[in-house]
């Protein structure tokens, strides 16, 4: 075992649509955080923890940052990625090539304000020109002084190896902030009501997909005849209006069993176990402005 041991949250924030949850997927090697081609998929700060004998880090995909909000929800996620400042060892600003300068001056000021190494990571090089890239890191250079730079594609991994060993040089000595074997702090039933989020973005249009929550009402391990496990699932799907309902099931039900089946077989994948899957719909009127159903909904 070596003498020191290092550790440090490594907090990553950018606009929508960058690639954070890619990113981490990437360096925590699991998949950690839903990824569609959609923007505003991350609602929640994620933590993925990544342990090696004499070290931890815990990265924490964020929200992407919205400029003008429509509901409180968005707010709220806003707030998950300003509050990264607080207990940031090391920040990550994400951006890409083609990500419009519109309306930067609260993110400039924020990162600023930090302290700790910031690091500016141009992703989606892949999808871009070299001029491209060098003129975003010459943008970037000139509002902040970042620490760090690094061009990557998180969805090819490329150069995503010298960004880790970077991190991994800038770790302060620390204690381990979770146990060795534990990869998030968030729960299973989290992550399943994530999954088949991730499926009502993939399977439904236009303002739909943003319009749901889903809520794990019913998360246990049960029998089978021939004895092995089959993890029993019920899950709620809330929309914030009438008229939505009958879009969620589909002509005759088929979209509501398109969506159970689909979400089924992601789900039996990351738990590796047999799973029955039940989904309801429900109504919450306006529940993305109505604070008491957002801090149900675990927006706090």
């Amino acid at each position: 075992m070596s003498e020191t041991h290092h550790s440090g949250f490594i907090n990553i924030i950018g606009k929508p649509n960058v690639g954070k949850s890619t990113l981490m997927n990437a360096l925590v090697g699991e998949r950690m955080s839903i990824i569609t081609h959609k923007p505003q998929t991350t609602r929640h700060r994620i933590m993925g923890i990544l342990s090696g004998e004499d070290f931890q880090m815990v990265f924490s995909d964020t929200p992407g940052i919205i400029y003008d909000t429509n509901y409180k929800m968005q707010e709220i996620m806003n707030n998950y990625a300003f509050s990264t400042r607080e207990d940031a060892d090391i920040m990550m600003y994400v951006t890409t090539p083609s990500e419009k300068n519109d309306a930067e001056e609260s993110i400039v000021s924020f990162l600023k304000a930090v302290e700790v190494p910031k690091f500016l990571i141009v992703n989606k090089i892949d999808l871009h020109s070299e001029d491209e890239v060098e003129l975003r890191i010459q943008k970037w250079s000139e509002l902040v002084p970042f620490d760090e730079f690094f061009v990557i594609s998180a969805l090819e991994k490329k150069n995503v190896d010298l960004l880790f060993q970077e991190l991994r040089k800038r770790l302060p000595e620390g204690p381990a902030y979770f146990p060795k074997d534990q990869l998030s702090d968030k729960s299973e039933r989290f992550f399943v009501s994530e999954i088949i989020r991730e499926k009502i973005l993939e399977i439904y249009k236009q303002e739909i997909p943003y319009s749901t929550e889903v809520v794990v009402t019913e998360f246990k391990d049960g029998k089978k005849s021939d004895g092995g496990v089959i993890v029993r699932i019920r899950a709620e799907i809330f929309v914030s209006r009438e008229s939505q309902k009958p879009i969620i099931l589909g002509r005759r039900g088929a979209l509501i069993k398109k969506l159970g089946m689909e979400s089924r077989k992601s789900i039996e994948k990351f738990l590796e176990k047999q799973v029955h899957l039940e989904l309801f719909v429900k109504v919450k009127k306006d529940w993305r402005d109505d604070e008491r159903q957002l801090k149900h909904f675990g927006y706090s």
